[in-house]
């Protein structure tokens, strides 16, 4: 299954040049972790970094920074894993793993944002999938005793 299948779509986005405030207002407000930070121009809208709640945490409360005097392209992580809609779910998980990272913005063949998959959308797919496989076995015994008494 391809990743682009199960990404969210509904991707919130801050820009380079809005405060650190404003993008925890924008993840208060959507109860989301994280925000992506985008460029536009000309109908694009390609992912140039992200901040997460973390980020927020650790960069601005923990050292008493004023968020309002820094923006998001101050703070965010500017080396930008993605991935493109056509990679397998699979290999999307192995690049996370491999990148170490929990959120994963996902990408057409031009680079303009399509969605974002992270780790909790990808465990909950998982799980639904190993209960179908868990009903399988289920079913199996019940039709081989029905059969076979």
């Amino acid at each position: 299954m391809p990743i682009g299948e199960i990404c969210n779509r509904e991707v919130v986005i801050a820009h380079v040049e809005d405060s650190v405030l404003h993008a925890a207002q924008l993840m208060r407000e959507h109860h989301v972790g994280d925000v992506l930070v985008v460029r536009q121009s000309n109908g694009s809208c390609m992912p140039v970094g992200i901040v997460t709640d973390r980020d927020l945490v650790i960069e601005i409360l923990a050292t008493e920074i004023d968020p309002n005097t820094l923006t998001v392209g101050d703070i965010m992580a500017s080396e930008l894993a993605t991935v493109k809609e056509d990679i397998s779910v699979f290999e999307a998980i192995r690049f996370m793993r491999i990148k170490g990272i929990r959120r994963l913005p996902v990408v057409d063949d031009n680079g303009n944002l399509v969605g974002v998959v992270t780790l909790d959308d990808l465990l909950e797919l998982l799980v639904e999938e190993l209960g179908l496989l868990v009903k399988l076995i289920a079913h199996e015994q019940k039709k081989e005793a029905s059969v076979r008494p």
